[in-house]
């Protein structure tokens, strides 16, 4: 995991006691998770707290980013506690908060991930496709058709779904034929742009 320069500076000052007091570090530490995982904490929230009163409202504000920086990467990257604890020593924080930090962490961290795979956008994936050839011979304004349609169905997954949906069309054999062309041209720039 790499982080900003702003990041690093935050991790540091919530090591240091001088600047964040221990009941002020465990209070950021779940209101940080807790404003991920339900968004209830604004900054108001944060700053009239008690436990924090006595420190400056920028470091906090530098300090609570850091710390749900440090969340969200940590559940992106599927950290566990010894990888946040190495980061966090690199911060020189002491081994009672990288515990309270890791206590947090560990016992949300599915929620976060949850979280993570929710937001954002992502288009769909394919993962299979149905076809069927009709063969048209008449419809309502003509008597004589006689044209094959293709029917093509694209199941699709959506990102954090399981659920499978249908995207359904159907084109004629010109059709069909002009778009196997362009998904071969697709296929060919991805090959084209690995390779380089």
């Amino acid at each position: 995991m790499e982080f900003s320069t702003e990041v690093q500076e935050g991790l540091q000052l919530c090591g240091d006691s001088a600047h964040i007091n221990d009941p002020a570090f465990n209070f950021l530490v779940k209101s940080a998770c807790d404003t991920l995982l339900h968004g209830r904490q604004r900054d108001r929230d944060v700053l009239g707290d008690p436990s924090v009163s006595q420190s400056d409202p920028s470091v906090l504000k530098q300090v609570f980013a850091s710390l749900t920086t440090l969340f969200l990467e940590a559940a992106k990257h599927n950290a566990d506690s010894t990888n946040t604890s190495s980061l966090l020593e690199d911060s020189k924080m002491s081994p009672d908060r990288i515990e309270a930090f890791n206590n947090v962490y560990m016992s949300n961290k599915i929620e976060l991930q949850s979280v993570l795979s929710s937001t954002g956008s992502g288009f769909p994936h394919i993962v299979d496709v149905d076809w069927r050839l009709d063969y048209y011979m008449k419809n309502n304004h003509l008597d004589h058709v006689n044209e094959p349609t293709y029917l093509v169905t694209l199941k699709t997954e959506e990102p954090g779904s399981s659920q499978l949906k249908d995207v359904q069309f159907a084109c004629t054999v010109e059709q069909l034929q002009d778009m196997v062309g362009k998904l071969k041209d697709a296929c060919k720039s991805m090959e084209k742009a690995s390779q380089s």
